[in-house]
């Protein structure tokens, strides 16, 4: 419903289809591209992924008008259970697919939306494309995949998070977290024509290649980090219900204030 997959010379092109929502994530978009992720890394005849996005937005994060029924009483247990499987678990999941994968960005990258970005081992973002994690007005410390301080370095992801501004493709370029900026017009060719060199090497050697690095992120405290700073994460949640809501529910408007002064 929500994800199109298609592959062709040994590549494989996931891409987000919900342009008329600016391709937020609800929750059977996250188990359908899950399934695309598993479809991709099982192929024997796919050697590269894309990950994509239809329309002017690559993702503007979590569904906040999402229409999922929501319990009566909702616990801290129920958020963290969902929770861990949807953004911890699938993004963990998506970062150690043994292949080669590259995310195609542009417009608008929110909070949730760097949860699909960050595990792609490329990141090609088009001229205007602006990342921005503005959860911290919902009195949340940043999504729970928190690759920030990996990323863009410890003062550029606290200067984010405090403020909740949006980083620039260029800005991100230069602190290491895209790897190219092109123009927007170009964006699914150049991706493309990366995929198709990336295609052309040994699959073991660029499995091998994928390995080395992320184990050596992972020797430096990279999935420690991620999974204790998922728990920080749900202490916002802990203290929003102590309050009597429940963040998402609770600070909507924030949340939508805080990415319009993003923009």
């Amino acid at each position: 419903m929500y994800i199109d997959y298609d592959v062709a010379d040994r590549i494989a092109t996931i891409t987000l289809n919900r342009p008329e929502a600016a391709n937020a994530q609800n929750a059977e978009l996250l188990e359908e591209l899950d399934q695309a992720w598993t479809r991709a890394a099982t192929d024997n005849d796919v050697a590269v992924i894309i990950l994509r996005a239809e329309g002017k937005h690559f993702s503007a994060g979590h569904d906040l008008k999402s229409n999922e029924p929501v319990p009566e009483k909702i616990t801290l247990e129920d958020i963290y259970r969902i929770e861990a499987r949807r953004y911890l678990e699938f993004s963990l999941r998506w970062r150690n697919v043994p292949k080669p994968s590259i995310a195609a960005v542009q417009g608008r990258c929110i909070a949730g939306g760097l949860l699909l970005a960050w595990p792609c081992d490329l990141i090609v973002a088009a001229d205007d494309a602006l990342f921005s994690d503005p959860v911290v007005a919902m009195g949340i410390g940043g999504v729970e995949y928190h690759g920030h301080t990996w990323e863009l370095g410890p003062r550029k992801a606290k200067e984010i998070l405090f403020t909740g501004r949006a980083v620039t493709a260029t800005e991100a370029e230069q602190v290491g977290m895209v790897n190219r900026v092109v123009p927007r017009a170009e964006l699914d060719t150049q991706v493309r024509a990366l995929a198709e060199h990336i295609a052309t090497m040994p699959s073991f050697g660029l499995r091998q290649a994928k390995r080395a690095v992320n184990q050596t992120l992972d020797v430096q405290g990279f999935y420690a980090a991620i999974q204790s700073v998922f728990e920080i994460h749900q202490t916002g949640h802990g203290n929003a219900l102590s309050v009597g809501g429940w963040p998402v529910l609770v600070n909507l408007d924030q949340m939508k204030t805080a990415i319009k002064k993003a923009d």
